[in-house]
């Protein structure tokens, strides 16, 4: 790798502008055992990587639009860093921009729920990577274009080698958002279809299960299967047969079930919140 104050380069061809890197908040999180419910050791690590997209102005990706899309990509780019939103956007032209250090912490995920075979990891902003690619859900145009699939692989392959990120814990913003008002899932819904998890080096991670449903009792409404895709309703039927079988073997109703797993949510964020009730391993 080359390091320099305005970029660094990959053997991998992987480019990073530094020229609009900001810090924010260290990154410190704590987990949570799965089945235990217990707080675990904290961390200073990211565990995975959250895709976004920016939902922002668009204009064709055409040789005609050249300055009309830099003027975009300059004002997004500007309103991304002022809100630390992300730690890294994909413009239009391909390009990756470290917006929050790495170490940091970013505002991308906000209310969210992820899990793995081992942890529980609620509220993603400390303990995932974002990672936005500039675009918008349109029915009628894909969201992004070549340049930055070709930049999200080379990125994706870094984040994964530097910190050791497991596949699985590489996800959509639609698949880990939640409210936590409502117990609902989907929040936000970007990248809820059509997410290019093969083109850039990932299992379709549609098809897991989703934690929010099995783990924490968490629903979802017709406007969210509406505003995603059939690939990732895979994940949601495989997560509500668990439910099923779950409370099944328990010999209550899957609505009698959802409650227990709502109040296990509850109880989850009390450990966060106050970590003096359990002892850090």
């Amino acid at each position: 790798m080359e390091q320099t104050s305005q970029y660094d380069l990959y053997s991998n061809g992987l480019r990073i502008e530094n020229g609009l890197e900001i810090s924010n908040q260290p990154r410190s999180y704590s987990l949570i055992e799965r089945g235990s419910q217990k707080r675990g050791p904290r961390r200073g690590q990211p565990a995975g990587i959250v895709f976004h997209t920016t939902e922002s102005d668009q204009a064709p990706f055409e040789a005609s639009q050249k300055s009309t899309l830099k003027r975009i990509g300059r004002e997004l780019l500007a309103y991304v860093r002022n809100k630390r939103a992300y730690h890294f956007l994909i413009d239009r032209f391909g390009c990756v921009h470290r917006i929050v250090v790495e170490s940091d912490t970013a505002n991308h995920a906000g209310n969210s729920v992820w899990a793995d075979s081992q942890w529980l990891y609620l509220d993603l902003n400390a303990s995932f990577i974002g990672v936005a690619l500039e675009g918008r859900t349109q029915a009628d145009q894909p969201p992004i274009n070549d340049p930055q699939l070709h930049a999200a692989r080379g990125l994706t392959a870094m984040l994964r080698g530097k910190y050791n990120l497991p596949a699985e814990n590489c996800v959509t913003h639609a698949q880990v958002s939640v409210n936590p008002d409502n117990m609902r899932i989907g929040w936000h819904t970007d990248w809820g279809a059509n997410f290019p998890f093969k083109e850039i080096g990932l299992p379709d991670n549609y098809e897991i299960a989703n934690p929010a449903l099995y783990l924490f009792g968490f629903e979802y409404d017709q406007a969210y299967v509406n505003s995603t895709g059939p690939d990732l309703w895979k994940g949601l039927a495989r997560a509500e047969e668990r439910s099923r079988e779950s409370a099944a073997e328990r010999g209550v109703t899957i609505a009698k079930y959802r409650k227990i797993l709502q109040q296990t949510y509850k109880e989850a964020r009390s450990v966060l919140q106050d970590g003096s009730a359990y002892e850090e391993k």
